[in-house]
């Protein structure tokens, strides 16, 4: 290892590299270029999976909305056309006949599909708010961060269907002074009196949740609008291990057959698969990720493959010098390590360079995709990827660097001397 740290090994490698400065440059971009591309994509690539994990944390990755549709297909003497109804008795059917689902929130809401809005009052102040009707199981497919002294939705007011609603921070705002806590206040949605036990933070998604939304017990709401045992729409959520896509395909045939829908009618049930839609996204994301990895070690081992090349016509245009240094009493060892401790050289100053360079892209591109609504958050490449891609470039170079080396030991000193 002496030889590592001895002044004249530099000088003598300084010496060749200065000798080839065109040469040397163009073949270390080769490498530079090519963990340039490995960081970049893969960086990129990270940021993409990122932004969808983040928008993954506000509901369960397993999971579906299934709701009715009309059908379109005759069946057991029932025509086409006919609307289909959701009801609480299906969701019962589906956890007991599907083992799969995890969690199954039956929903109906008051602001979407159609249906108006609700009114909401408090002393002077109106406004018109969406209104959802859950249980609570909704928030273990689509978790709400509570603020401190509230709660959401519990059994205990599905059991009684009481008056109580969980409100978001603009309803808060809009409907209470800044100085006012509104846990046990009351307001009135289409005149009839609420009192607040929770107040939840913002979510952009999670199954159409907002700021603004409100949400009281299913039961509730069955009792306000007079829905009877009419649901919306299921928020469903399967085990991590179970397959989504089957998952959905189970529950729609089997509500198809309580509701004696033909088994090949494809419109009688809707269905968005977020969990489906999720494990593409994370599959294009380790695609790009791969394809990174391969074109970055390709290009890499091009740029080593270059050097290898240099250093070997650096050896032949320093024959004499060599065959000098062997006759002074240079051993085969101290030549063959001062051509490896050069390609090694060459190769991680290169990989310094790119990663530097890697960073700084991926740095342009997070802070060009800060504003931007598609989900996309902090492209980064995990160190140890990065420490493992320079020590794949070191042992590239010195396998490289072997190949002139064993060319410099094999020069004879007598042959070397007579050697114009």
């Amino acid at each position: 290892m002496r030889f590592i740290f001895d002044r004249n090994t530099w000088q003598e490698i300084f010496g060749s590299i200065s000798k080839n400065k065109m040469r040397t440059v163009i073949t270390v971009v080769g490498v530079l270029w090519g963990i340039f591309i490995y960081i970049a994509l893969s960086g990129a690539a990270k940021g993409m999976d990122n932004g969808f994990e983040s928008m993954f944390e506000t509901i369960a990755r397993n999971s579906m909305f299934v709701w009715a549709q009309s059908t379109s297909m005759p069946n057991e003497g029932y025509k086409t056309g006919r609307q289909m109804q959701l009801k609480i008795g299906d969701a019962v059917m589906i956890e007991n006949r599907i083992p799969e689902v995890q969690y199954i929130a039956p929903r109906n809401v008051r602001g979407f599909f159609g249906a108006p809005p609700a009114n909401i009052g408090r002393k002077n102040k109106t406004g018109s708010y969406s209104l959802f009707g859950d249980y609570p199981a909704f928030t273990k497919i689509a978790p709400k961060k509570i603020y401190d002294g509230g709660r959401f939705i519990n059994d205990e007011d599905i059991e009684q269907a009481r008056k109580v609603a969980v409100i978001g921070e603009r309803t808060q705002k809009e409907l209470f002074d800044a100085d006012e806590n509104p846990i046990g206040g009351y307001f009135k949605i289409d005149n009839v009196y609420f009192q607040v036990v929770g107040v939840h933070k913002y979510e952009a998604s999670g199954g159409f949740g907002g700021d603004g939304d409100i949400f009281i017990p299913f039961t509730t709401f069955k009792k306000l609008y007079n829905t009877g045992d009419n649901v919306g729409w299921f928020s469903i959520a399967a085990y991590d291990d179970a397959d989504v896509v089957k998952v959905e395909e189970n529950i729609k045939s089997l509500l198809k057959n309580i509701h004696h829908v033909h088994p090949d009618d494809d419109r009688a049930f809707g269905s968005f698969n977020l969990g489906e839609q999720f494990n593409k996204i994370v599959g294009f994301a380790d695609g790009i990720t791969f394809l990174s990895l391969i074109v970055g070690i390709a290009t890499i081992l091009a740029g080593v493959i270059g050097i290898g090349n240099i250093l070997l016509i650096s050896v032949k245009e320093r024959t004499k010098e060599l065959g000098v240094r062997r006759a002074l009493g240079a051993t085969p060892a101290e030549v063959r390590n001062q051509i490896i401790l050069e390609s090694v050289f060459l190769t991680v100053i290169a990989g310094i360079m790119g990663i530097i360079l890697g960073a700084l892209a991926l740095a342009g591109i997070n802070s060009m995709t800060q504003d931007i609504d598609f989900p996309y958050t902090n492209p980064t490449v995990p160190i140890p990827y990065v420490i493992g891609a320079l020590v794949i470039m070191v042992v590239l170079g010195t396998l490289i660097g072997l190949i002139p080396a064993q060319r410099a030991v094999s020069i004879k000193p007598i042959d070397a001397l007579r050697e114009e």
